[in-house]
């Protein structure tokens, strides 16, 4: 099973509400490898940070800390293809980072060992099976090229 971030290609897309000013940024997978197979990864798992910041964007410290977040994760959950991490979006007060994973308990496992030895991130963490992928797709089919 090949899952390597360097066989995957990434792009962003924004979505822009003029009227408040605010924007939601969006990092996705556009491409993956030939030979990805998405049944391996039938679990979604979204870390949800919430911030308050200006325009809904967070502080350059928070930016950081989420920084921190997800290069420790990258290591520790996508390693050997157990999880990709497939979508990212920060706007509106939120930060969103979307994996797929091999097991839901094992990306917890993951996390926790992880994270254990750091500074609490102030994240919740939902998760639910979605083996054909439908919210990555959902939004996909909505990304005006």
């Amino acid at each position: 099973m090949t899952n390597i971030a360097s066989a995957q290609v990434w792009a962003t897309a924004v979505s822009k509400n003029e009227r408040e000013g605010t924007a939601i940024v969006y990092r996705y997978v556009q491409e993956f490898a030939e030979d990805f197979d998405r049944s391996t990864q039938p679990n979604r798992v979204i870390l949800v940070w919430r911030y308050n910041g200006e325009k809904g964007m967070p502080s350059i410290e928070e930016r950081e800390r989420m920084e921190e977040l997800e290069s420790s994760l990258e290591a520790a959950v996508e390693k050997d293809g157990f999880s990709t991490l497939a979508l990212v979006s920060t706007g509106d007060n939120l930060k969103e980072w979307m994996y797929y994973a091999n097991s839901e308990n094992e990306f917890l496992l993951r996390l926790n060992a992880a994270l254990g030895h750091k500074k609490p991130f102030p994240i919740e963490v939902h998760a639910s099976p979605d083996p054909q992928w439908n919210t990555y797709t959902r939004f996909i089919s909505g990304v005006k090229q």
